[in-house]
């Protein structure tokens, strides 16, 4: 079961792939702050574009729920209200489609699709039973309702501020139409029956395109805030429940550990079949031969004997370390401390090993807490080249944490598609969590997390 991490070790150049660090050579620098050049990023016109959609969208989202479900209430003492609220849901279901691809294409948001309908058997009236049913139909009916109100609100301020802003900022170029086509001297900013304000003059051409500047800064950064609103409503009512969500997970985990389970028989079968099992047939037939020859060479029959008690020996120790490896029987009578305390005697290099616990946990988590430190300390042993290690393991409320630490060469990758991604699997498979930390160079610090259960 030893995690095979050794590729990641050595490794004194670069950064691996989502690590954090920024590229090198290839990396594209901006000379302007993000702040200066939003209002032209693409960003910010793709979240502009996405406020302007917004509302003739709500508009027909709106219209469609509100004259749909109002007939099918109305029609409920007939059986024809039926059909009628269940085709205004379905066509709520179909809008969601269109606006989660509309979020993923303009506000890059990663939305995943709510559960199916799931009929019990076919047929027009087990679909409309479903639809009604279908906690996700709801949440876009209610979607729809909250969406026209927010959309009105976003593409008022969104267009406001962009018009007023980007018009302001260009002031000076097109002022002159005003007093040439329009009769004024220019953009009146006060105006009663006696007289009139306009800004005509440099120095209030100028200031206004200043303001007009604040206004063009600031729009991006407004639209942002309302589109994440709008990224909040799409995520929140036109995406998978917390417990779709939570079963899908629960699935995929379910998966990990019959995967791994079934690895680990692989595993049992494949070390009995080429050790001990090979070892006992051999034991078997030397056995015979020294039973023939016991009255012929009662010597050679001895010396027979004797080379098979000594196959017994290498026999039952490895039968010994295959239980150690499937569960060892020191971790059942005496716990975390002693199993780890075994494990780290084994490690090539010195290992301190500190437990500190109020109890025992759970046999399952007791078990993985074990078989984890077991496999990280094996490659320490293997590949990390350090010259000392530790092992702390405590509990944090409702969190068993595990810390190795290993003063080797560093350069361990969790996603680099070594064993230790393997291991992550394992432990997510309950909920736990692996963080691995190993700069190139060492020191190399791996933390386990695994829920506390008594």
């Amino acid at each position: 079961m030893a995690t095979e991490y050794g590729q990641g070790y050595g490794r004194g150049h670069g950064h691996p792939a989502g690590s954090g660090f920024p590229a090198h050579d290839g990396e594209r620098r901006h000379r302007l702050p993000a702040a200066l050049r939003a209002p032209v990023e693409a960003r910010s016109l793709r979240e502009f574009g996405y406020v302007l959609l917004s509302l003739p969208i709500a508009i027909v989202l709106f219209c469609w729920a509100v004259t749909m479900v109002s007939l099918g209430a109305g029609l409920l003492v007939t059986f024809l209200g039926v059909p009628v609220l269940a085709a205004a849901l379905a066509g709520c279901r179909g809008f969601g489609v269109l606006e989660r691809t509309r979020a993923r294409a303009l506000l890059h948001l990663e939305v995943a699709d709510p559960e199916p309908l799931r009929t019990a058997k076919p047929g027009v009236f087990a679909w409309m039973g479903a639809v009604l049913r279908s906690g996700v139909s709801w949440r876009h009916l209610l979607y729809a309702l909250l969406q026209f109100p927010w959309a009105v609100f976003s593409f008022v301020v969104g267009v406001n501020f962009w018009t007023v802003g980007w018009a302001l900022l260009t002031y000076p170029l097109w002022f002159w139409v005003l007093p040439m086509y329009a009769g004024q001297g220019g953009l009146q900013l006060y105006g009663d029956a006696h007289h009139s304000v306009y800004l005509d003059n440099p120095f209030e051409i100028t200031v206004t395109s200043l303001v007009g500047l604040v206004f063009t800064l600031a729009t991006p950064w407004i639209v942002r805030g309302l589109v994440t609103v709008d990224g909040l409503l799409v995520r929140g009512l036109l995406g998978p429940s917390r417990l779709s969500a939570r079963v899908v997970e629960l699935e995929s985990d379910r998966g990990v550990v019959v995967d791994t389970a079934a690895a680990d028989l692989r595993r049992i079968e494949r070390d009995l079949h080429d050790g001990a099992q090979a070892r006992l047939v051999s034991l078997a037939m030397d056995l015979g031969l020294a039973k023939e020859k016991l009255r012929e060479d009662p010597q050679e029959a001895a010396r027979m004997v004797a080379d098979a008690h000594g196959e017994v020996k290498t026999a039952l120790q490895e039968l010994r370390d295959l239980a150690r490896g499937i569960h060892p029987a020191v971790l059942t009578d005496r716990g975390l401390d002693a199993a780890l305390s075994a494990v780290a005697s084994r490690c090539t290099v010195p290992v301190r090993v500190e437990v500190e616990l109020p109890s025992r946990p759970a046999a399952a988590i007791e078990g993985i807490a074990y078989f984890t430190v077991s496999e990280l300390l094996q490659n320490v042993s293997k590949h990390s080249g350090a010259r000392s290690a530790s092992v702390d393991v405590w509990r944090s409320e409702d969190r068993l944490l595990i810390q190795v630490l290993d003063d080797g060469v560093g350069g361990a990758d969790a996603a680099g598609g070594s064993g230790l991604a393997g291991l992550a699997g394992r432990l997510d498979a309950v909920d736990g969590v692996l963080v691995v930390e190993s700069p190139a160079g060492g020191p190399t610090r791996v933390i386990a997390e695994l829920p506390w259960r008594g």
